[in-house]
């Protein structure tokens, strides 16, 4: 489990979207996995000077692991949950099992920098870390969404977070952001399916991960009802589709009837065009964050 460098420019980020880190639970003890300089100009590009200095060595502090970067951002009390004490956990629980009613409703920020996909028993592990985060607190996921096929048991869609982190559940997403794992990549935020009233799906060549950044606004039962996909729930439910946030949620087959219709002619068209006219479309059709109705590039910071 560790911090890329976009690891550890989410926390920051998150910062800046209210998140308090006081009272911090780490999903797995993290550790800083980028290099002294990349940390620094994470530290600067956020405001962070003193931190970023090169005599306050955040990566040697704590033997490489995050607690020196997470007090720079105002945690004073700091705890991390492993099945095994191998990398020095302070609380050893495996979370295919509930946590203990005493860690419920305790901490201000609540973060898996990669732990999630390890855990065969996912339901009830996303349910601890929720149940971790008190009322008006946050949980930080930095999680992997599209080939890392190989890494853990799961790779995870935005809408299994959308979908999760509502307001049955007792929270609200704040941010949805994707990003590829290159140094230099984009960021973009990801739309909610049950808003836009269409599947958000993309294709591309690249590891690339998920940010989500979701608050608790009130303690609820987690899970009391399953979470189900939007656009089946709208199919189930033709005569109730309203979201809560008043849109009509995404169907499959429910786009307006002048968008079918291009769709259609454009399949016609696409049928008789020469072979290098296709592979120029398909070139554009495959940029994986071209569609602006799914993903809007963010300037961060």
């Amino acid at each position: 489990m560790g911090l890329s460098i976009h690891g550890t420019k989410s926390l920051m980020y998150a910062r800046t979207q209210g998140v308090c880190f006081s009272r911090t639970a780490m999903i797995g003890r993290q550790e800083l996995h980028l290099s002294a300089d990349a940390l620094r100009k994470n530290l600067l590009d956020f405001g962070y000077f003193a931190a970023a200095t090169e005599d306050n060595d955040l990566m040697g502090k704590a033997g490489g692991f995050a607690e020196p970067l997470l007090k720079e951002l105002g945690a004073t009390e700091i705890c991390s949950f492993d099945a095994s004490e191998y990398e020095g956990a302070s609380n050893v629980h495996d979370l295919n099992s509930p946590i203990h009613e005493s860690f419920k409703n305790a901490f201000t920020a609540v973060i898996d920098g990669g732990t999630l996909e390890h855990i065969f028993n996912f339901p009830v592990a996303i349910k601890n870390c929720m149940e971790l985060v008190k009322v008006g607190g946050h949980f930080i996921g930095i999680t992997p969404t599209n080939n890392w096929a190989g890494h853990g048991f799961y790779q995870f869609s935005p809408e299994l977070f959308f979908r999760i982190f509502s307001k049955p559940n007792g929270f609200r997403i704040v941010r949805m952001i994707m990003f590829e794992n290159q140094p230099e990549a984009e960021w973009f935020e990801v739309a909610d399916p049950d808003v836009i009233r269409e599947r958000v799906s993309f294709i591309n060549t690249k590891p690339t991960n998920l940010l989500v950044l979701a608050e608790k606004i009130e303690s609820l039962q987690v899970f009391s009802v399953p979470p189900q996909q939007s656009c089946f729930v709208a199919l189930w439910n033709p005569g109730n589709r309203k979201t809560e946030a008043g849109a009509t949620p995404a169907l499959i087959n429910d786009r307006p009837v002048g968008e079918r219709l291009f769709s259609r002619v454009a399949h016609k068209l696409y049928g008789f065009a020469p072979a290098r006219v296709k592979s120029l479309y398909r070139r554009v059709r495959d940029q994986p964050f071209s569609n602006p109705k799914f993903f809007k590039r963010m300037q961060i910071p």
